[in-house]
């Protein structure tokens, strides 16, 4: 399935259900609630983490159709971002994006 189609498909079933549609401050706090949800299954019930990883992903989406985001565009443009940065370690070993990196993204 397509991020497109998954975006769509939970988008639609927020409206038929009558949940939230409009009050983007309650998606943000629900989806943070999840990813909290997410990282506790993690620790505590490994087999459950798929789940909640799924949950995050659906709000997200949402999110995304809430704002007339097409996040499978953004995400393939993000992916080709992340992709041309270069990192290198500094001195205690963090990577960070280099001189080159970040002057290109400047413009």
């Amino acid at each position: 399935m397509q991020l497109r189609e998954i975006q769509k498909r939970a988008w639609d079933n927020k409206v038929t259900q009558g949940f939230n549609t409009t009050d983007l401050n309650l998606e943000f706090a629900l989806a943070h609630a999840e990813l909290s949800e997410a990282f506790e299954a993690s620790r505590k019930q490994p087999g459950n983490l798929g789940e909640e990883l799924a949950d995050v992903l659906l709000f997200l989406v949402s999110i995304a159709e809430m704002r007339g985001v097409d996040l499978d565009t953004a995400v393939e443009a993000k992916l080709a971002k992340n992709a041309a940065r270069v990192y290198q370690r500094n001195d205690t070993g963090i990577l960070v994006k280099t001189e080159e990196t970040i002057a290109a993204e400047r413009g």
